[in-house]
């Protein structure tokens, strides 16, 4: 579960348990939940009962830690994709199964996604320290989630990299003006402090109302994010992605050497999902086509709005003028793709190909 990935950053998936809670919009339509009630029977929400896996699966890791050992290259591994490593419901003692298993397979890259950032620390704590070998990331889909959890991911100390998994994305972030989280006994509520997610310094930028200026008593941080991931949303219910939030987060990664004396931040983009625009739909012009019955039907196709999550649906006849607006097209994840501007960006982190 799984000897090899389809996820696109990752060569296997291991779940060292099945079940889990929504805690945010990015969950909404989520398929582990989906696929965990239908097809493995396990429950998905508060107080439903987590699943441990099976002895064989657990096994799995240590013959891929052998083959990794043999052929010299590093295998990554996503753990969990039916799970959340740093769920509250999930009993301490597994999570020290795990974090052992992670220990002894020292040649292993463990990939660790959470939206529950502000757990990692004294959970792993708990469990013993952190391995080596363990890449943390946190899931974000909005600036608000953003403002919220990178602090928490970047505070974080022991993991190997720190990277974001934006997928699927919901609004514009920018990674270059976090909200630095506020002391208690700030008198100054109208205080704005933000910080360079992708440059690492100890120097905050305070908005004053007419534009950035540099603050310098802010806490210092010699991390930065290592890795960025981007991708749409799939599945029947999915919602589309503007093209220029990608593009943004494309661009502040690749601008980050710019702000410093360091490499641009790594950047991957997973997929487009359900909806693409229209040079990556492949699509000619924008008109009625026909069906494989020889029907004639419109493109089912949303013209999403840049500067927020809202979007409406195409209505013939009906110009949508809003302001940077593009027009998305439902077309499924493998017409889709995962080509930004025509380039496949495959960035991680550090000397890992």
């Amino acid at each position: 579960m799984a000897e090899n990935s389809a996820i696109e950053w990752t060569h296997h998936t291991f779940n060292p348990w099945i079940g889990c809670t929504k805690v945010g919009p990015g969950c909404d339509n989520c398929y582990a939940a989906d696929l965990s009630k239908a097809r493995l029977g396990v429950k998905w929400g508060a107080g439903a009962e987590r699943r441990h896996t099976a002895a064989s699966t657990w096994k799995q890791p240590r013959a891929w830690n052998r083959k990794a050992q043999a052929s010299g290259k590093r295998y990554r591994v996503f753990c969990a994709s039916l799970a959340d490593v740093f769920d509250n419901e999930v009993p301490a003692e597994w999570r020290a199964e795990l974090f052992q298993l992670i220990r002894e397979t020292p040649h292993l890259d463990w990939l660790l996604v959470t939206k529950r950032i502000g757990n990692a620390a004294k959970m792993a704590e708990a469990a013993g320290g952190w391995p080596d070998n363990i890449w943390l990331g946190a899931t974000v889909v909005n600036q608000m989630e953003a403002d919220r959890d990178v602090p928490k991911l970047l505070w974080t100390e022991g993991p190997k990299f720190r990277f974001l998994s934006i997928e699927p994305m919901q609004a514009p972030i920018d990674l270059t003006s976090i909200r630095a989280p506020r002391e208690a006994d700030e008198p100054d509520l109208d205080t704005d402090w933000r910080f360079d997610a992708l440059d690492t310094g100890d120097y905050y930028f305070f908005d004053c109302g007419d534009g950035f200026t540099d603050g310098g008593d802010g806490p210092y941080r010699d991390h930065r994010i290592d890795w960025v991931i981007v991708g749409g949303e799939s599945g029947p219910n999915a919602r589309p992605m503007h093209p220029d939030w990608a593009r943004s987060l494309r661009d502040q990664c690749s601008a980050a050497c710019l702000r410093g004396d360091e490499a641009p931040v790594p950047f991957l983009f997973k997929q487009w999902g359900e909806w693409a625009p229209m040079d990556a739909a492949g699509i000619a012009s924008d008109r009625p086509v026909s069906d494989r019955c020889g029907n004639v039907r419109d493109w089912m196709n949303r013209y999403v709005v840049a500067d927020g999550d809202a979007w409406a649906r195409r209505v013939r006849g009906h110009t949508f003028t809003g302001h940077g607006t593009d027009l998305v097209y439902r077309v499924g994840k493998k017409e889709a793709g995962r080509l930004l501007d025509g380039i496949q960006h495959d960035g991680y982190p550090g000397e890992v190909v």
